[in-house]
């Protein structure tokens, strides 16, 4: 089976709707297609708050049918290869879709396989993910009664980069509710060497890992989690200008004087402790005990993605694919585009960014359609994150490329958003998915 369509656009997530919608209003009559076998559509930056049982998992859904603009086809299929040079995308069904114009927006693949150990400890274990399912998150923050609680990341890419610190704050403030903040050693280990890497979001965040007296390692890698003994195995790594510090707000225990670990959910006593919540060292391997541990699985490209003419293929961006910064066009191929974060832009992959890349790809297709050339380069890497910090606070951090600070024009005349709050707050439960739902999604330039 082979069939044409104008517009092809792989993916229909945040950038596959927003980018479809905002061609329909940008030009009457245009025939388009996306290719998704997904039924429902998840609003995925509502995961830290269902994890912190601040909001239904239901209200994260809906169905991806009412999603799709009117005028667009919808193929519910898996896409298995992408032949640019001959205008092809391959399905898994065997069919063949052609285009005029190709937009890849495929998003990002999880691997369970990425660390020794994870996908046999996920699920059980004390190991949880707001990146696969933050029921299961909630339900272990419930089922916590102290011990240490783990909170960790890869060294690939991920999306969303703040979300595994967002979910550690929350459990500080919902620890700190339930009163057995001194049994409890939050930890959070990161590959990372700061905090967060834009002022001054980074000094707001430093007085909430102060607050929830949260012990930090940089420089730390996870390599492997023994589910059966929980423990998660980290080398370290060099740390940038010969910096050594590793641990922060973490004082070892002087010789002699009595600390505690825990083992099976007993806190037992001991002497002589390396650190108030026990880290072995083993050659070059460091050892950390937890009895809840949260983490950024490893993420890449989709596997079928990675091999295409349309990804890097060689270079630290291997696998994802090669865009000009600016306008989004394919490196490699001028009738194609991409969008969010199977792109290898040098900016944190969240939605806000592609609020704003999903614009410029349109007006570059809309140029191309007009016999003009693809010269909007506007996206300046502009990204955002909703750091939440308490149940009640949250800081809105934006930047875009080479780590400037940029602020919203409109909320930065009311609000100081480097700084927590509770109307940050309000705009993070109430306003912003109504403006995904009702706005982004809908087409909307804004």
């Amino acid at each position: 089976m082979k069939k044409h369509h104008q517009i092809v656009i792989i993916g229909g997530g945040t950038g596959g709707i927003m980018v479809a919608a905002q061609l329909k209003r940008a030009k009457k009559g245009l025939d388009i297609a996306i290719i998704d076998p997904t039924e429902t559509h998840t609003y995925q930056p509502a995961n830290t708050l269902v994890a912190g049982g601040l909001m239904e998992y239901d209200a994260t859904i809906r169905s991806e049918k009412k999603l799709i603009p009117s005028g667009v086809a919808w193929i519910k299929e898996f896409v298995s290869d992408i032949q640019p040079e001959q205008n092809e995308v391959g399905l898994k069904n065997g069919g063949i879709i052609t285009y005029d114009y190709l937009v890849n927006a495929t998003g990002i693949q999880i691997n369970l396989d990425g660390i020794k150990g994870l996908k046999e400890a996920y699920g059980k274990n004390g190991v949880c993910s707001n990146y696969i399912d933050p029921r299961y998150t909630w339900e272990l923050m419930q089922e916590f009664k102290g011990g240490n609680a783990l909170f960790t990341q890869p060294t690939t890419p991920i999306k969303c980069p703040g979300a595994p610190q967002k979910i550690m704050y929350l459990m500080g403030d919902y620890i700190a509710d339930k009163n057995f903040k001194e049994d409890t050693n939050i930890i959070f280990a990161t590959p990372g060497t700061m905090i967060f890497g834009v002022q001054p979001f980074k000094d707001e965040l430093e007085n909430y890992l102060k607050k929830y007296n949260i012990k930090q390692r940089y420089g730390y890698k996870l390599v492997e989690i023994d589910g059966e003994k929980k423990e998660a195995i980290y080398e370290r790594l060099e740390l940038p200008n010969g910096n050594d510090s590793y641990v922060v707000n973490d004082e070892r225990n002087a010789a002699g004087c009595m600390g505690y670990v825990w083992e099976d959910g007993v806190k037992r006593e001991v002497q002589e402790v390396n650190s108030p919540f026990q880290m072995e060292e083993r050659g070059t391997q460091y050892i950390i005990k937890y009895d809840m541990l949260h983490l950024a699985p490893p993420q890449s490209a989709p596997t079928w993605f990675q091999n295409t003419k349309l990804a890097n293929q060689e270079g630290p961006n291997k696998g994802w694919m090669a865009v000009d910064k600016h306008s989004m066009q394919s490196t490699k191929f001028p009738n194609v585009f991409g969008v969010g974060d199977v792109t290898d832009l040098p900016t944190a992959r969240t939605g806000a960014a592609i609020r704003k890349q999903a614009p410029v790809v349109v007006k570059n297709i809309v140029k191309l359609m007009d016999g003009q050339v693809a010269d909007c380069k506007k996206y300046n890497g502009y990204s955002s994150c909703p750091l939440v910090v308490s149940h009640n606070k949250m800081l809105l951090a934006e930047f875009g490329y080479d780590g400037v600070r940029m602020s919203d024009p409109i909320l930065s005349k009311f609000f100081n958003t480097g700084k927590a709050s509770y109307p940050m707050w309000i705009l993070k439960k109430y306003g912003l998915p109504f403006m995904y739902w009702n706005l982004m999604l809908k087409g909307y330039d804004f």
